[in-house]
């Protein structure tokens, strides 16, 4: 993996509010799971998208944060009072055998150019039937289609009556989709939802439909008000909303718009495209490509929760300038993470799944996120996309398409803290739980960790010494800290802080447990094997 720079962002630019939110649901006063406390009014109420915002979160921190929700990422320093370790970013490999899903059928090399390519769509673990199930676009702007899979890897387009001989689930014309495994309804006949996003009436929005099994879809039961044409939509289980990610329009440059609703239905509604609030959009710590020069933009915004926070897909537009002739525009993704669900850290700007340099090839252009963003597989998450091909393609004269890929991380392995022979240190800021089980996530094969409790005054609690810990001493995603004649029992319920000690080993989460088992109880994304949507 690259070593990358943990980046500091600059001066937030003011927020002047736009709109009145009084049909908004209101979660100003709200307290979180990790103790961030929501300011009014919420969602904040901004004209424009703030360029370079350090989250508020980050510079005043809760005085004690409860970590009894999830693995504890070291994405940012929410959680770090004091480290002296080396924070490095990662980018998942591409599985060899990628791209997984190419255009083959009739129905797949429709329209402008062929497609079986997640455009948004979903990727999802179904505990129901231990699938794995991938929806995508079957043809340029055409179908809802649906694959399926029993190890992520080798895919099968079954069947179905939809239409006959075909394994189309919902009939075009479609621009972006999002279908979401929706594990806390209460109604089978809800537990798929898509958020198609097309035209109508000359005018663009999302069309939500229903479904028991995710082949057959119900009648409509929303349309949306007015919105830009690459739109998603995602769940947010810490403060069960439901939340439209909305392009804002047809203006440019690109940028994201917000709307929560608690109910899809039954809840509040906008009319015109510029109602709901500003969001995010690319500022001047988005590199600009050397080729093309341009300002980059938010082309959209993928969201889902992960463990202790949500992770954000960025898909950044790089320009369309059509160089080399017959290139797609280069967009790729980056990432970033919220801890509150509206603001957002995004320490490293580059690529974290990128366009190939290399005319001709599957993706050498408009990579793009799925909906539900990644899965846990085992030890590694997997992260599908999208990728186009550019002209010339498969046909003389039609453009090469754009097929579906799959690129792999270790899990929680988004970022790490890294020390060398000389060693160091990470002191966490004070953190309350009721588990009575440490574990970490961490690369000490060729070093060690340790592990101390300290209490509120700075003393370090009897029998939890870091000469006391046995040290940890492999690679492992889960592994317990144990001390040797002492538990953690003694530190529940009470504001401690710990401190890592490594030495030739990198960090890359921890967190404290009920069980014996390590389970996190946190928010697993798109699911995996053995999980439902919680770690658990």
């Amino acid at each position: 993996m690259n070593r990358r720079e943990f980046l500091h962002t600059g001066t937030a630019l003011a927020a002047t509010p736009a709109l009145s939110f009084a049909d908004v649901p209101q979660g100003a006063g709200e307290t979180l799971s990790n103790g961030i406390k929501l300011s009014a009014p919420w969602p904040p109420a901004w004209k424009e998208a703030p360029a370079n915002l350090e989250p508020p979160y980050l510079v005043s921190p809760p005085a004690v944060i409860p970590i009894d929700l999830g693995r504890q990422l070291l994405v940012d320093d929410f959680l770090i009072e004091k480290t002296d370790l080396t924070r490095t970013f990662h980018a998942p490999k591409p599985h060899k055998d990628t791209p997984i899903l190419k255009p083959e059928k009739p129905w797949e090399r429709e329209g402008a150019s062929p497609m079986a390519m997640v455009f948004s769509d979903g990727v999802w673990y179904d505990p129901a039937d231990k699938l794995f199930k991938m929806w995508y676009m079957g043809g340029y702007g055409r179908s809802v289609c649906l694959a399926y899979s029993e190890d992520g890897l080798r895919w099968t387009r079954p069947s179905l009556d939809v239409k006959k001989g075909t394994n189309l689930v919902h009939p075009g014309p479609r621009d972006s989709s999002t279908i979401w495994l929706d594990h806390e309804t209460a109604d089978p006949k809800q537990r798929f939802k898509m958020f198609l996003s097309h035209s109508e009436g000359g005018r663009f929005g999302q069309s939500v439909y229903y479904s028991a099994d995710g082949i057959h879809w119900g009648d409509r039961v929303l349309r949306t008000g007015s919105t830009g044409d690459r739109t998603t939509a995602f769940f947010n289980p810490f403060r069960k909303v439901w939340v439209y990610s909305l392009r804002h329009g047809w203006g440019v440059p690109r940028r994201r718009r917000y709307w929560e609703t608690l109910d899809l239905v039954k809840g509040p509604q906008w009319e015109k495209i510029d109602e709901p609030g500003m969001w995010i959009g690319s500022d001047s710590n988005d590199p600009q490509r050397d080729d093309l020069k341009v300002a980059p933009q938010l082309y959209n915004l993928d969201c889902v929760a992960y463990e202790s926070l949500i992770l954000g897909l960025f898909s950044i537009w790089r320009g369309d300038l059509n160089i080399p002739p017959g290139r797609p525009k280069p967009n790729n993704i980056c990432t970033g993470f919220s801890r509150d669900g509206f603001h957002w850290s995004r320490p490293d700007r580059r690529a974290f799944i990128d366009v190939s340099e290399t005319k001709g090839d599957w993706n050498w252009g408009n990579v793009q996120s799925a909906g539900g963003c990644c899965l846990v597989v085992t030890d590694e998450l997997y992260f599908y996309h999208s990728g186009r091909a550019g002209s010339p393609g498969l046909e003389k004269g039609r453009d090469g398409g754009g097929s579906t890929g799959l690129a792999i991380l270790r899990r929680d392995g988004f970022a790490s803290l890294d020390a060398n022979d000389k060693g160091g240190a990470l002191t966490t800021r004070p953190v309350k739980f009721m588990g009575e089980h440490l574990f970490v996530n961490a690369d000490a094969a060729g070093g060690e960790l340790v592990a101390e409790v300290i209490d509120e005054n700075g003393k370090v609690l009897e029998g939890l010494s870091a000469a006391e810990c046995i040290a940890v001493r492999a690679d492992k995603t889960k592994q317990a800290i144990v001390w040797k004649s002492s538990r953690l029992a003694a530190a529940v319920g009470k504001p401690v802080r710990f401190r890592f000690h490594l030495k030739n080993a990198r960090m890359f989460a921890f967190w404290v447990s009920k069980e014996k088992t390590g389970a996190s109880n946190g928010f697993v994304a798109a699911g995996g094997p053995g999980l439902t949507n919680r770690d658990a």
